[in-house]
């Protein structure tokens, strides 16, 4: 059986951490900051664990994450 082929931009996105979960990125931190409250821009500085809800589909795009 072929290796699978992981999802080259979902593979860039996420780090696995020391406890086996998946660490993202914030969104809304891309651009066009400057209308957002300093808060805000402060809060997506951060990273996030992955929802468990989400997890399924991308150990399926990144299977060797």
């Amino acid at each position: 059986m072929p290796k699978m082929k992981s999802h080259s931009g979902t593979k860039k996105r996420l780090k696995r951490t020391a406890t086996g979960q998946l660490k993202r990125s914030s969104t809304f931190h891309g651009h066009l900051m400057s209308h957002k409250s300093p808060k805000q821009n402060r809060q997506a500085r951060r990273t996030e664990i992955v929802h468990p809800s989400d997890v399924k589909r991308i150990k399926h795009q990144v299977p060797y994450l």
